[in-house]
């Protein structure tokens, strides 16, 4: 069984070799590392350099960290257009609108990211929580290609409408037992689903890893009812495609 995790925080872990080996010996054979800030994006560039071929780097700037100064945001996107050949995407990027952080200004940052992933074709790894829709329009109508809802737990119409588009979602080990990720996963078809961890997040009281993506490829097998080594064939495959990555 081999398994992608789309979806990783490398750059919280600090010892990051013994970790990776365990993901490889469970059969995690390539990992998407997103970046989230200035810092984190160039933690994660030193880490896909050290282990080139098996962590893909993204580059991002989530909702939350846009409490830095404006120079620091123009500065970490100097740093992913200056780094875009190294990125297999534009991620951690989106809205949140659970937070206090002034909307406008994330829909002006998000557009932002946005724009850099039309321009130079690649992907985009989404935020989304309470902005489904909201992130789902300014991706559509700016004219996106390819993009990931990760962790996608909102409404059942916005869901139709990215998947009406060819979009992605992605699930985490949350689909184990959250209501409303159960509930998008059940409606997500295997053509356009994704497995990630989201690592280091804690679970059910334990903090995740690249290895937990494992936990995700049964939770789905189990809402679905279908064998789990199907949902990592046809999700690695999907994760190949969207990413261009080798694994």
């Amino acid at each position: 069984m081999l398994l992608v995790d789309t979806h990783a925080h490398l750059d919280e872990f600090e010892n990051l070799k013994p970790i990776l080996d365990k993901a490889r010996r469970i059969g995690v054979v390539a990992i998407v590392a997103v970046g989230s800030s200035l810092e984190t994006n160039l933690k994660i560039l030193r880490i896909g350099e050290e282990f080139k071929g098996y962590v893909y780097p993204a580059l991002g700037i989530h909702p939350w960290n846009l409490t830095s100064r404006p120079e620091d945001i123009e500065e970490n996107f100097r740093l992913i257009e200056g780094e875009i050949g190294e990125a297999v995407a534009i991620g951690e990027v989106g809205l949140d609108f659970w937070i206090k952080t002034d909307r406008n200004i994330q829909v002006k940052v998000f557009k932002r990211a946005v724009e850099l992933a039309v321009r130079y074709g690649k992907p985009l790894s989404i935020h989304s929580r309470g902005a489904w829709s909201e992130a789902f329009e300014i991706v559509k109508s700016m004219g996106v290609e390819k993009a990931v809802f990760h962790w996608y737990s909102g409404p059942e119409d916005v869901l139709n409408r990215i998947l009406d588009s060819g979009y992605y979602v992605s699930a985490t080990p949350a689909a184990q037992y959250s209501r409303y990720h159960i509930e998008a996963v059940k409606r997500v078809p295997l053509e356009s689903l994704l497995l990630e961890t989201d690592c280091p997040v804690v679970y059910r009281g334990v903090s995740s890893d690249p290895s937990s993506v494992v936990e995700t490829a049964k939770a789905v097998s189990s809402i679905k009812g279908i064998p789990v080594d199907e949902v990592a064939e046809k999700t690695t495959r999907n994760a190949i495609k969207v990413f261009n990555i080798r694994a």
